[in-house]
């Protein structure tokens, strides 16, 4: 589990900047390059259509490990729009959580121990 946090941190250290310089030399509109790129229906928008999905599944899988509660659909919320910035600190918060059991960690705490 140590190796998975460290990759992790070096995910989000690294996202994080290129973020911040892709704003400071684009700014904030993302949206219109993100589908303006699926619009073309290039490799480019195909690229996007992939990570939109990506993006789908990992809201939906922070919501269902949350059984779906209030709080649950706010974090499978900032999941879909924060993407791997918001997965990599979710999941190094969880994974301290759980104390580095990965059933735990995928299934969440009442999931995994009624599948053991």
């Amino acid at each position: 589990m140590a190796a998975f946090r460290a990759l992790l941190v070096a995910m989000l250290v690294v996202l994080a900047a290129y973020t911040a310089v892709v704003i400071s030399n684009h700014g904030w509109d993302l949206l219109s390059v993100f589908f303006g790129d699926m619009a073309t229906m290039a490799w480019p928008g195909q690229f996007n259509l992939d990570f939109l999905f990506m993006l789908t599944l990992s809201a939906i899988w922070v919501a269902w490990r949350h059984k779906f509660s209030t709080a649950g659909l706010a974090l499978g919320v900032l999941a879909f729009f924060g993407g791997a910035l918001f997965l990599t600190i979710y999941l190094l918060i969880v994974t301290r959580q759980v104390h580095g059991d990965p059933h735990k960690l995928l299934l969440g705490r009442s999931g995994a121990s009624s599948s053991t």
